[in-house]
């Protein structure tokens, strides 16, 4: 872990500008001031990994080494964001970056301004979208957050809505949380395919109504309710969207329910010759 100089050596050889970020956002860091213990410090160097985040700055930190309960709680992040976070000063974060404070506790309006006005974390996902500075996210002490005296000298307030009797979480859980909102400003690819639905065509859609309209034929619903039926099947599956796959495992399910009442029809029919 490195200090103050180093970080201001390296930002200054950009260092910082081969991230990969996502749409269109800053570049973002995180920092963590004065954490009690080096678990949480793990646990956001893993989020950090998680979410495209590759710089981490600490203030006043906890022992983070090899062996401490950082590396058990980082994850991969131990191989890389662990050990070149860089140790600095409140000062040094408040001159290079634009920054935003994360607290449970804010003010109700306006008149009292050291936590308010505040952003929920999606909000800030938004509103950081438009800045043109180097940012960092900052997150305080386990039991008492960031002063008043911290977060008056930062740009912005974040909070996470929670519960009113209890809104208080665990520094690791805040930062996850928040560093998710932020996910299309950092994370150029994610796991997921680009698109998560891909409806069926209209042909296979219709194809699914015409064979909702034969099993009821066959089933010999009410001829005055068979309109109303298919009618209310096709709202249905227009709301649904259904896939390609969905739509021909559905026509098949028809089709061969369909077919079994015909058999049973036809064995019944035997039945009554043979008596």
């Amino acid at each position: 872990m490195s200090g103050d100089s180093t970080a201001e050596d390296e930002r200054a050889d950009g260092a910082d500008g081969d991230d990969a970020t996502g749409d269109g956002g800053p570049s973002i860091s995180v920092a963590v001031v004065d954490a009690e213990t080096s678990g949480n410090v793990g646990t956001i160097a893993r989020s950090m990994k998680n979410f495209g985040i590759a710089d981490l700055y600490l203030v006043d930190p906890p022992e983070i080494g090899p062996e401490s309960e950082a590396a058990g709680f980082a994850g991969q992040a131990r191989e890389d964001i662990l050990p070149s976070a860089r140790e600095v000063s409140f000062d040094y974060l408040v001159e290079h970056f634009h920054t935003v404070g994360c607290t449970a506790v804010t003010n109700e309006d306006e008149r009292s301004h050291t936590r308010y006005p505040f952003r929920t974390p999606a909000d800030l996902a938004d509103s950081l979208r438009g800045v043109d500075a180097d940012t960092c996210i900052v997150f305080g002490r386990e039991r008492v957050g960031l002063t008043n005296e911290e977060l008056a000298r930062l740009d912005e307030v974040c909070s996470i809505p929670a519960s009113g009797e209890y809104p208080v979480l665990n520094l690791g859980q805040a930062a996850t949380v928040v560093l998710y909102e932020l996910r299309d400003l950092t994370v150029a690819e994610t796991q997921h395919p680009e698109s998560s639905h891909q409806r069926a065509d209209e042909r296979a859609v219709e194809g699914l109504h015409e064979q909702f309209g034969e099993f009821l034929d066959a089933i010999d619903h009410p001829e005055e309710k068979r309109a109303k039926a298919r009618r209310l099947w096709r709202r249905f599956v227009g709301r649904a969207h259904p896939t390609g796959r969905e739509a021909k495992t559905l026509r098949g399910v028809f089709r061969r329910a369909g077919q079994k009442v015909d058999r049973l029809e036809a064995d019944d029919g035997g039945d009554d010759r043979d008596a």
